[in-house]
């Protein structure tokens, strides 16, 4: 097993769903099955309004030929795993580039490197990712050069030596599975709808400056829905209850549906925003996916 890198655009060709599949070419099978059964970072390149850098992270549960397609493969996304980055992570900083391996030895970049789909990165990489996109866990994994420290510091070798773990995968494997999904949820969901409510499009912050509007999932965690922003849309408290209970839902457009179940439909359209459509965030890539407004809508909304 090793841990890898897979690029994503957001506008990709193939069949990508990046919390449940990516497809690839042939030609990359050899290099994506060293990453069965560990974890990868989804890069985002220039491409497609991309901004170069690291997105989030999922673990590959096996890869499989696809049953649609010659010469494609499927590296499947095991459920629950995928979880996006609370920051978005710079290829690049000012200390060099987050991937060790796409430095040349005169200092420059790789060119040729970062043009690779699928590419392998170490575990000391992979570690400093995860700690930038998830900065209140830094405590939790050891630091980059921690080796290096202690061969150095002979004096300290007793209080350094509580940082080295013998199993530096299982460490990797402990901090992201403690790493709190809710908090990273609702972060990305607020950021991407300006803390606005997507019904009413009423933004009410609090008295101690907290936005009074709550991160909602579109196809519930109880019925394996992603913890994602494509899966999630910002809500008012009593419009949250709304859209669980099915009274509301969303078309593909994002037109605003009203339940016929609902008692008084003329007071729930007078707290809808004028436009009739659900407010979206700025960033394509944010706005809520059709495959979950489909779900919603089949298995939850009241026609």
């Amino acid at each position: 097993m090793a841990k890898g890198v897979f690029v994503h655009r957001a506008d990709s060709k193939y069949d990508d769903f990046p919390e449940e599949q990516y497809q690839f070419p042939k030609r990359y099978l050899n290099q994506a099955k060293h990453f069965e059964k560990d974890w990868i970072v989804y890069y985002e390149p220039r491409g497609g309004g991309g901004r170069l850098g690291y997105t989030g992270i999922a673990k590959i549960e096996n890869i499989v030929a696809d049953a649609l397609k010659d010469d494609m493969f499927i590296a499947r996304i095991a459920p629950g795993t995928f979880l996006p980055f609370e920051e978005f992570v710079s290829f690049r900083t000012a200390d060099g580039f987050m991937e060790s391996e796409l430095r040349k030895p005169d200092g420059s970049l790789n060119g040729g490197k970062i043009q690779w789909a699928i590419r392998p990165i170490s575990d000391a990489d992979f570690n400093a990712i995860v700690l930038k996109g998830f900065p209140e866990e830094n405590v939790l994994l050891p630091r980059r050069d921690i080796q290096t420290d202690v061969h150095n510091k002979d004096e300290a070798d007793d209080e350094a030596v509580a940082f080295i773990y013998d199993n530096d995968r299982a460490r990797v494997e402990q901090t992201i599975s403690r790493i709190p999904r809710d908090r990273v949820f609702r972060r990305l969901v607020l950021e991407a709808y300006d803390s606005r409510c997507a019904i009413t499009g009423l933004k009410l912050i609090n008295g101690g400056g907290r936005a009074e509007v709550e991160a909602a999932h579109i196809k519930p965690v109880a019925a394996h829905g992603p913890d994602t922003i494509r899966n999630g849309i910002a809500l008012s408290g009593t419009v949250h209850w709304m859209f669980d209970r099915g009274l509301i839902g969303l078309s593909d457009d994002l037109d605003i549906m009203v339940s016929r179940h609902v008692n008084d439909p003329e007071q729930i359209w007078g707290m809808v925003a004028d436009s009739g459509k659900a407010h979206a965030p700025k960033h394509q890539s944010h706005r809520p996916h059709p495959r979950y407004l489909q779900w919603h809508r089949e298995n939850c909304f009241k026609v």
